[in-house]
């Protein structure tokens, strides 16, 4: 059974890849999830890709992408994803 757990340390914004990385952990190993600016502006209201707006969005709805993270990370056994707007889209 996986236990998956989201640590509260605020996102780390990726100008290069226009990007909020989180970090968390998957059955005790090291895990992250990251979201893209597109997803963030698309599904939760950031005004733009600015890394302040980007914050603001993530952590209005946190709860509601970690809960996307957690299915993607069970899905896939992997410890590094990104969530894109479609993940959201489709809703897993």
């Amino acid at each position: 059974m996986e236990i998956i757990e989201f640590h509260t340390s605020p996102p780390r914004y990726c100008a290069a890849d226009l990007t909020l990385t989180c970090t968390a952990s998957v059955d005790g190993i090291p895990a992250c999830y990251a979201v893209t600016a597109e997803a963030l502006e698309e599904h939760f209201g950031a005004r733009s890709w600015r890394q302040e707006d980007l914050l603001q969005a993530m952590e209005s709805h946190r709860g509601t992408i970690e809960d996307m993270a957690r299915s993607l990370f069970k899905l896939t056994d992997s410890h590094n994803i990104v969530l894109r707007s479609g993940h959201f889209r489709f809703g897993m």
